[in-house]
This record gives C-alpha cells, structure tokens and sequence, in this order.
C-alpha cells in the first residue's frame, strides 16, 4: 500500500534527521501493510488526532482497551486459514486443500522467514503489547474512573501485554521483550536495537505479567461478558506455561539440545535455551496447576439417565472404578459428559470446566469442514489412522488387546440398531467402531456413522447415514461432482464439535454456537499429574500470592487422583500400579490420554514439541482407510494415503519454531532469527 502525500510531508516536517524520517516511514508503512513490530506505532497520523481523546473519559478508554484485545489473534481458529500451526501443522489432521491453509503448508516445506502467511501474528501481536503500554502510561489522564474501574483496566492492560507475550513465546520462542516503553518514531535508531531475552527469563516476564494481571482483574465475569479475562484465566496460563518450561524441549533435556544448542544470543553467547536441566521446574508446574485445581473449578459432567449404559464389569484392577462420581466412574453419562461440552448444547458460562474460554464463530463456522458435502459441507477435514487406533475400548484395553465382552474385529459389521445416551449406531457399521470408549462416539466421523442434522425438516437431509468407501454417498465419487477434494482421504472427520441438530443443508438448517476452551481442568488435571510423574525427590515451592506453601514429589496416590478424574469421565478406568510406578509407563500414558481428551484443541503441536517426540511422530506415515475401495472390497484395511501433501511432509528441526518475519530482522539487526531459518 502507498503512503499518501499528506502522511509522508507530516513525517518530513517532524522529523529532519534523516534516519528518523525513515524509521518513521517504516513505522507508517509496517503500519499499514500490517507489518508493524515492536517499535512501531498504532495508526500515528490517525490516532495522534484522536489518542488524547481517549483518555478524556472512561467510555473510550474501554472502548480503546476492548479494541486492542480484539487485535489478539483467535485462539480458537485452530481449524481453518488460522493464526497458529495448530491442528494442520500437527499429526491430528489434514486436508487436500494444502495451498488454503499456511498450517498446512508448513509441513510440506512451504513456509518460509519471507511467507508465513496468516501464521505471521508477530505484527499484530507487537500492536497489541504497545497499545497495552499506552493504557498503562496514561491512564492517569482519565479523570472520570473510580479507584476500582482504574484497577481492573490498568490489570486488563497488563493481561493483554502478558497474553500476547503467551502467544508469541509459544509460536516463536525466546521474546524481545520491549518492556513498558511506548516507542517514538523520533528516537535514535539505537533507541529500537534490543536482543531477545532467554527462554527462561521470557517465561518468568509473561508469568510476572499475568500474576499482576491475575492482582487486578475480576475472579467472575457476568453471563454478557463471557470470554473476557478473569483470575483464574490468568492462573490458567501461567499453569500451562510452567509446565512447557519443565518439559525436555526447554529445560535441558535431550531435545534442548538436538534443537538449540546453537541457539545463542549474539550479544554475549549465552544459550537462549538452557542446556542444563532443572527438576525444581516441574514442582513450579505442579504449584501453578494446583493453584487452580483449587479453585472452583469442576470437569462437565452429566448425570446418568436411563439409556445411559452401565460401566463395564470386571475391572479389578481399580478399587476406585465402581464408586459414584467424583469418586469413581458411576453415576454419570460418560458420552454426554464429553460430547455436550463441546458441541454447543452445555453453555459456555455455565461451564464449570472452562478455566479460560470464549463463545466462537470460528469453530461453529467451520464444523462445515466435517460435514458431508451433500449435506451442504465440504467434508474433508481427514484425520489418521493412528488417532482412531489410541482410542480404549470400553473397558479401557487397547485394540490390540480386547476382552471377550468388548472385542475389537476388523472382519464383520453390525447387524442392528443400537443406542446409548441417545447415539445410534446403525447396521452396516464395521466392528471396528464399536465397543470404544465414549469419547470415540463424542469425536469421531467414520464410514458408517448416522449423522442426525436434527434441524433441518427436508425429507432425505437428517437421519442420514454417511459412508466414505470410493462409491458412498460421501466419499471419492460423489465428491468429484463438486470438488474432487470433497472427500476425507483417511475416511475419518471430526464430530466433535457437531451437535445432532446441527444441520448445513435443508428447510429450517441451523447450528448451534459453539464456545471454545482456551484451558480447561482437565489440562490442568493431567499437567499436574505430568509435573509429580516428573520429580525424583521432594521439593518445596512458595506461593507468594496466595501465601501458600507446597511440598511436592512424586506421590503416586496424588498423580492418580489427578489423572483418573479425567478417565473416569470418559467411562474408562484408571491406571494401573505398573504405570503408576514406572515415570516411562505413565508418560506413554499421558501421551495418549493427552492426544484423545484435547483431539483438535491445538495442544498437540505444542506437546509434541515440548516432549522432544515431534520428528518422532511426524515420521510415522499418515495412514487411514483404504478409499480408493468399496465397502466389501478393502475398503477397511489400513493404508497409507497417497496424496501429495501426505507423501511431502517432512518434519525438519527448523520446525521446532516459526520463522521471525524476514522484515521484522532486518529493521532490527540485533533481534537473532530462530535456528534453521
């Protein structure tokens, strides 16, 4: 975009030097191409008309502030052109679509420090930090706010600047962090040279940032304001961020140092990871979770009905498994329980598992990507193999290791109707699908599946069940008619989002919103229980807020309590002692659980990652059902999908990180690009 003439005489009358007239007309220009950084300003020759004016009462100042967190990409756009490498930037699913999606492509090798596509939030993300300093250095001048009113902006303020932090500390890495200053374009050129700090100390900023923040800010929102920040919100964060810096990627671990020990900041040499490891980080983890599985926080349960079915019996090895929720796993509908918490029919604010959450038209807009094509959807939003394979069955044994009552088989298919907690499974569904545990039912789309689309009133558009073999009505060859991409390649899409009223197509189609977590108890339950898996003596942490003291090691007792909440309810026993004993059993564990409760939440990309067990994963190949197929001709064996953007991933060590914008460091010549970039 050109500057106008007008901007660019206004720089040239303020600004005589001619390095900063420069600075400014990269400042304007970053501006309006939205590419600003650090030290760039907001709209400078629209805002310095009216900035004064914000601060003269209290409805713009919270108009200012309120449009300054709108600036904060959406973290609950985990589906789509997205602001994160999230769900197709992992191994949790794919799409033919590859050049809609920079998430996508980032795995083929298609991003790059000069195109990142709508992954580039550093921008933005600067913007929002700086207009947070601008709060928080004038606030002052607004004389109509009480006491109270100028607390919560000023700690709204500081969980914008924290929160933007977050985000940029989890796609990037290391910060720059540019502290409360509010950058002039008519400063020195030194005045914008600063280096990026450490991991860790950038850890501590953005904890610091969201514990001021957490000081200030409201514990409750009311019901109109839902999704706005709260205590427990910034509590929330900062759980999940001790826990990233325990983990091996950033604490010394094997995978420090495969990734990052080059990585060293030019201005003194010293490793931006740290290559020595730290086990007092996982007693902070277990702190920051247990601070807020002490608050009143509860996991979404519904109770049980009558066609809710009974848990499975002979489980012995659970002396907890048969007692009453929260106890144990009876009591409750373990498919509603899931299910309902996501796909619109529990609220959002009623939502005593939501930490931090927000109502999303992202989400409710893009269950389109799951739905058949001739229900109005574009239906291939693929997820692998291996996903479908980690869920139980419904006494918690592995596929490969089913009981008589429960069996797994790949050689027949069902002959009748059969519900529970209102699902139906139809004839014709291969064995394969059934007798898995309640979340499998509450997640996953496969051939075979009834898709009720409740709402709609046209004859042939609900009730209708959906099959992805090669001649289905919603696989390869019904697809072609539209796009020939139309179709879920592995044979698997997502349903977890999707209620049975919502319908895309016919008389009366509606959908129902959606709200999103950003962190919910359930991650809290199972980082905590990760932290104690993690520590082989006892450590004490103080907490100065609360003015708490925890002494933590590694209590199996503790671990389980944590962990086996989140089984039991998905219906599924707890672990058994071997896991419980062994820190290796456990994490294999909790890398399962972790991938089947959070399925296309956006914390895969990240665990992976912080593990050290990304190139591991991503090296496993993509593999689903066989839908170039028909149904009794092998369509339900296992094989490898042969698409391009399947056959191309290639997960390098540069992809440990995003790229820092190829602009950002050359504006900047002290600011150090990510490893491999």
């Amino acid at each position: 975009m050109m500057i106008s003439t007008k901007i660019k005489n206004y720089i040239k009358q303020n600004f005589k030097d001619k390095i900063n007239y420069t600075l400014a007309l990269i400042a304007a220009t970053g501006l309006l191409t939205s590419s600003c950084n650090f030290l760039n300003v907001e709209d400078y020759f629209e805002d310095t008309l009216s900035i004064d004016s914000v601060f003269q009462n209290k409805l713009h100042l919270e108009r200012y502030l309120w449009g300054t967190a709108a600036l904060l990409p959406d973290e609950s756009n985990v589906f789509a052109s997205g602001y994160y490498p999230a769900i197709l930037g992992s191994d949790e699913a794919f799409t033919m679509w590859e050049d809609s999606y920079a998430s996508q492509r980032f795995l083929i090798d298609r991003i790059n420090a000069d195109d990142l596509g709508s992954m580039n939030t550093w921008p933005r993300l600067y913007m929002v930090i700086r207009k947070a300093n601008t709060i928080m250095k004038r606030i002052d001048e607004c004389k109509d706010l009480s006491g109270q009113e100028k607390r919560e902006i000023v700690g709204y303020a500081h969980f914008l600047r924290g929160y933007a932090y977050y985000q940029l500390l989890l796609s990037y890495g290391p910060l720059l962090i540019a502290g409360d200053e509010v950058y002039d374009t008519s400063l020195p050129s030194e005045a914008y040279q600063k280096y990026r700090s450490t991991y860790d100390e950038s850890v501590e900023y953005v904890c610091n940032e969201l514990e001021t923040a957490a000081s200030y800010i409201p514990a409750i929102v009311p019901i109109p304001t839902f999704g706005r920040p709260t205590k427990a919100a910034a509590y929330g964060l900062i759980a999940r961020l001790r826990t990233y810096a325990a983990s091996p990627l950033f604490n010394g671990g094997q995978a420090a140092k495969i990734y990052f020990s080059d990585f060293l900041r030019q201005s003194d040499n010293v490793p931006y990871v740290s290559q020595v490891y730290d086990e007092k980080k996982w007693a902070k983890a277990a702190a920051a979770c247990k601070r807020v599985m002490d608050m009143d926080f509860q996991l979404h349960t519904i109770e049980a009905s009558g066609d809710s079915p009974n848990l499975p019996a002979g489980i012995t090895y659970d002396r907890n498994y048969y007692k009453q929720w929260p106890d144990g796993a009876a009591g409750i509908d373990h498919y509603r329980s899931y299910a309902e918490m996501f796909n619109g029919e529990s609220l959002g604010f009623k939502n005593k598992e939501y930490v931090f959450a927000k109502n999303s038209a992202e989400v409710k807009n893009l269950t389109k990507n799951s739905f058949p094509a001739q229900f109005g959807g574009w239906n291939g939003f693929g997820i692998p193999q291996k996903i479908i394979d980690a869920y139980k069955m419904a006494d918690g044994r592995d596929i490969n290791n089913s009981s008589a009552l429960y069996p797994y088989a790949e050689n027949s298919f069902s002959t009748k109707d059969s519900t529970f907690s209102g699902y139906l499974i139809k004839p014709n569904v291969s064995s394969m699908y059934l007798n898995r545990e309640a979340r499998f039912y509450a997640s996953i789309g496969f051939s075979g599946c009834l898709w009720p689309m409740n709402s709609t009133t046209e004859s042939g558009k609900f009730m209708q069940q959906v099959f992805y073999y090669v001649d289905g009505n919603s696989g390869k060859s019904s697809a072609i008619s539209v796009d020939a991409r139309n179709y879920p390649i592995t044979g698997y899409v997502t349903k977890k989002y999707i209620h049975p009223d919502d319908a895309w197509s016919g008389s009366n189609a509606t959908l129902l919103d959606k709200s999103f977590p950003i962190v919910r108890l359930a991650d809290i339950l199972l980082m905590y229980a990760e932290a104690l898996n993690n520590l082989t003596g006892s450590h004490q942490v103080e907490d100065p807020i609360t003015e708490t003291t925890y002494i933590f090691s590694r209590n199996t007792e503790e671990i389980a309590s944590a962990f086996n909440k989140v089984r039991y309810r998905s219906g599924l026993p707890g672990l058994t002692d071997e896991q419980l004993d062994n820190p290796r059993l456990f994490f294999d564990a909790l890398v399962t659980e972790r991938m089947v409760e959070f399925l296309h939440e956006g914390l895969r990309y990240y665990d992976t990652r912080r593990w050290g067990i990304v190139a591991e994963e991503e090296a496993k190949p993509i593999m689903g059902m066989d839908t170039e197929r028909t149904a009794r001709n092998g369509y339900f064996n296992r094989v490898i999908c042969n698409y391009p953007s399947v056959r191309n991933r290639s997960f390098k060590p540069k992809m440990i990180l995003l790229p820092i914008d190829r602009q950002e460091i050359m504006r900047v010549t002290t600011l150090d690009q990510n490893p491999g970039w």
